[in-house]
């Protein structure tokens, strides 16, 4: 009985001694609590103080002298000042912001891929990238690797090539530069070189500070349109490359998509892959014009019919149709490494509507469309009709895009139509029956786009 006693006696001891301690630890808090507040009122005291003061009395304020009545309105006046003071340094500060990074919230970084072929727009489309102030762009830069590395077509060798590509594109979206020094020929000395393919169709290379001074007795082969540069400097590339924003890159040479699944897993990578696709009908007409030399048996057997259209010719064709179609198949299937990854883009669409085109693919990247951006597309849709070169961006886009119909011969738009069927499909593009249908200005050869083309 004793003992039941004693037990709550202790527990009543030990809440007594509880309650005691919360006590005394509350009164210490107010007091600390007393101390800061008194500090801060006396430091707000003093600002105010010198709020108050006119400036000739902040001026004088260590003199030995009695200092002057402070003016009436001194305190509203150095607010002004300091007011001026904190928006200008605002202003400085978001005009260095947007001089880095371009206008607007520059979000996380991305990394852009275009992949597409030859003469199916890919540098007028590349330019919406490059264009974009806080994009580092590069045109063509596996060009170097094609003309350094001989790769046989098909096969192992095949695989090869692709592997290369993919491994170099790697480093390039990261910013390391100096791979290229491998494959640049005449190699580059001291991290220099006057052969970069195509410099002047990226900006970021052509811009302060990779825009060194112009070095005499230098034979630039590839050099700045707009301005005269040094030859360029790798180290200085591959730093500014590091100080945008974001990166985009522009290839025609890569075909297979499933290669680039290890740069989409990659954690260090956020790759978006937009493939650019066109009517291989308009692509034919186009390299026929652009590259004479190579479709020379094309040209001869369209014009001549004499000499017979060799089955390696067709062949090859059927085979670049071919892979461009399993690469979007694969694309279009969203598997789950390339979810959200990957936009199938037609550029008869981009010439038809460009703006809406490109607010599309920056938006599928995850990245804003500036004034600078739309200011070009603008300026560069609605060239004079005879302004366009083989090799210009400049283009009456609404205009251009279906020219090839009333040059190419009905002959050699059948031989596509018959080995890119399964491609053209996949696309939308229509077959023509007969020479009139294909000459035809009011049918159209595009079905409507396809909302799922952006997975």
């Amino acid at each position: 009985m004793e003992i039941r006693c004693a037990l709550p006696q202790d527990f009543r001891e030990l809440l007594h001694c509880l309650k005691m301690r919360s006590k005394y630890a509350i009164l210490l808090f107010f007091v600390i609590g007393l101390f800061i507040i008194e500090k801060e009122n006396n430091f707000i005291s003093r600002v105010s103080d010198k709020l108050k003061q006119s400036p000739q009395a902040l001026s004088e304020a260590n003199s030995t002298e009695a200092s002057p009545a402070p003016a009436e309105n001194g305190s509203l006046a150095s607010l002004r000042e300091l007011d001026a003071a904190f928006s200008q340094l605002r202003s400085r500060l978001r005009n260095v912001t947007l001089q880095l990074a371009g206008d607007g919230d520059p979000g996380p970084r991305r990394h852009v891929l275009l992949m597409a072929t030859t003469r199916t727009g890919s540098s007028f489309v590349g330019e919406f990238f490059n264009q974009q102030g806080s994009i580092f762009y590069l045109f063509e830069p596996l060009w170097h690797i094609e003309r350094t590395v001989t790769f046989e077509p098909g096969g192992a060798n095949a695989v090869g090539s692709a592997l290369v590509y993919r491994d170099v594109l790697k480093q390039l979206l990261l910013c390391d530069l100096y791979i290229l020094e491998s494959f640049i020929s005449p190699a580059p000395e001291g991290h220099l070189t006057p052969f970069m393919f195509r410099r002047g169709s990226s900006r970021s290379l052509c811009e302060e500070p990779v825009c060194t001074p112009n070095a005499k007795k230098v034979f630039e082969k590839y050099h700045c349109k707009n301005r005269r540069c040094g030859p360029l400097n790798i180290t200085l590339a591959a730093e500014a490359c590091r100080r945008k924003q974001h990166v985009a890159l522009k290839t025609v040479r890569i075909r297979q998509l499933e290669f680039l699944q290890p740069l989409v897993e990659d954690p260090r990578l956020d790759l978006r892959i937009i493939q650019l696709v066109r009517d291989p009908r308009a692509v034919l007409a186009s390299r026929i014009v652009a590259f004479s030399g190579k479709y020379e048996t094309w040209k001869k057997w369209a014009s001549e019919g004499e000499a017979p259209l060799q089955e390696e010719e067709v062949q090859r064709l059927r085979g670049n149709c071919e892979s461009i179609r399993l690469s979007a198949e694969l694309g279009l299937r969203r598997p789950d490494w390339l979810r959200g990854r990957y936009m199938l883009v037609r550029y008869e669409d981009v010439a038809q509507a460009p703006l809406q085109k490109a607010e599309e693919m920056y938006r599928f990247a995850g990245l804003p469309l500036t004034a600078q951006v739309e200011e070009w597309i603008s300026k560069n849709t609605q060239a004079p009709r005879d302004g366009s070169g083989v090799y210009s961006t400049r283009k009456n886009s609404s205009e251009q895009f279906e020219k090839w119909r009333f040059s190419i011969p009905f002959k050699l738009a059948q031989v596509v139509q018959d080995a890119c069927a399964p491609a053209m499909r996949l696309f939308g593009y229509k077959l023509a029956s007969s020479p009139a249908a294909l000459a035809n200005r009011s049918f159209s050869l595009l079905e409507e786009a396809q909302s799922s083309w952006v997975t």
